[in-house]
């Protein structure tokens, strides 16, 4: 059996490329052949070919990197990827394949799903984010700061004002979401949710004829002693600055509890956490060697996810948990799954008050260091590691190809 996977790239950059690429490699670690088809031209990750893995690239452009009315028609329907896969996948080597698809919506387009779904190998989606269903992707207001409460494509969701940047990108995404809803409506394709909340949020909106999965994603960590976290520890938010992901909240929950935080990346709410706590350090982007140097060198006494979106399940907290950190999660993210309330970290509400009792109760140190142990030692029961993920994934696509090729037919 040969597994390939397809992405828009085949770097690290965000979550879902990092579960492609580390699923890939575990595939490969298994003995399986593993060929990535990334979409965008770019430098591949080196431990991909490092593993034997095939890389593939269809040479196009990223989405965002165009002018606005080819991004635009690009974004809704790239005729030149899917004319480029065809062809990838008319070269691959002879006997049984699986195809998995982890995210279209930066160069491959939905014009990528009819072109799988006529293959003669079954196919699987992995849903780490909302695009499936909603225009926006992430199921939130942004005109509101909340989550959404509305069908996607419905005459309201049609009128909300809801898109982070503007009616015209709004307009553009519904578009693409009318044909990616075209081209999934009576396939057989079978679909995986990172976790509950990202199951049940999306769920009710996905075409009847999809198969739906559970599997958690994978963390590439290393088991160690929990983290020695220091008496001048701070606690950490980590990755993109945004509302949607909470990172204002940090900053004035750091305020009020006098505790400023410590943030690891950048976005367009720099200037406002800046604001609302001029104590706070904000290191920008660090490297995964660093973070990791961060987690395990003492000076995070716990990682903040405050997310008001339902967010599937970002990896920050896996990785945090199996480094014996605390977690202080939202109770509207799939990460909250993981952690134990008063025990591994605390569950919450996205909101000021309840983010800043929760860094009150982690003044003290010796807190942290008790909670994280037990967080590490919960987590090492029953790793998320990409062994373990490679070998669930083995058994789901093992399954499909048992299936009678008229089953899996569209």
């Amino acid at each position: 059996m040969r597994v390939v996977i397809l992405a828009d790239f085949a770097q690290p950059s965000g979550g879902a490329q990092m579960v492609a690429i580390e699923s890939a490699v575990a595939l490969r670690r298994l003995g399986l052949p593993v060929t990535y088809i990334q979409g965008v031209a770019s430098r591949a990750d080196p431990r991909l070919r490092e593993a034997g893995v095939e890389v593939v690239s269809l040479d196009l452009a990223d989405v965002w990197s165009l002018p606005a009315a080819r991004a635009a028609a690009a974004g809704i329907w790239n005729r030149l990827a899917a004319r480029r896969l065809a062809a990838a996948l008319a070269n691959l080597p002879p006997g049984p394949a699986v195809l998995h698809l982890h995210q279209w919506t930066r160069s491959l387009s939905p014009a990528v799903l009819p072109v799988l779904s006529r293959s003669p190998h079954p196919l699987v989606l992995t849903l780490h984010d909302y695009f499936a269903a909603c225009p926006n992707g992430v199921y939130y207001r942004f005109d509101r700061g909340e989550p959404c409460g509305l069908v996607p494509l419905s005459a309201s969701c049609l009128l909300a004002p809801c898109d982070p940047r503007s009616g015209r990108h709004k307009a553009v995404r519904v578009v693409r979401t009318a044909a990616t809803r075209a081209c999934l409506r009576g396939a057989r394709f079978d679909v995986i949710h990172v976790s509950d909340r990202g199951r049940d949020t999306v769920a009710p909106f996905l075409p009847a004829g999809l198969t739906q999965h559970r599997i958690d994603n994978p963390v590439a960590a290393e088991r160690g002693p929990p983290a020695q976290i220091a008496s001048d520890s701070r606690i950490a938010y980590l990755g993109r600055l945004t509302r949607e992901k909470g990172a204002d909240l940090v900053a004035a929950a750091g305020r009020a509890a006098g505790m400023p935080a410590l943030f690891v990346g950048e976005g367009p709410a720099e200037a406002e956490i800046r604001r609302l706590d001029p104590d706070s350090t904000l290191m920008g982007w660090r490297s995964r060697a660093e973070v990791d140097a961060l987690l395990r060198g003492g000076a995070v006494r716990a990682v903040v996810a405050p997310s008001r979106w339902y967010e599937t399940g970002p990896l920050t907290v896996y990785e945090s948990l199996a480094a014996g950190i605390p977690v202080i999660a939202s109770a509207r993210s799939g990460a909250a799954e993981k952690v134990r309330h008063g025990r591994t970290g605390f569950v919450v509400e996205p909101d000021v008050e309840a983010v800043a009792s929760a860094f009150a109760a982690l003044r003290d140190p010796r807190v942290a260091r008790e909670m994280g142990r037990e967080a590490a030692r919960r987590y090492w029961e029953a790793p998320l590691d990409p062994a373990t993920h490679a070998g669930r994934l083995v058994a789901l696509y093992d399954a499909m190809l048992a299936r009678p090729a008229t089953a899996r037919a569209a």
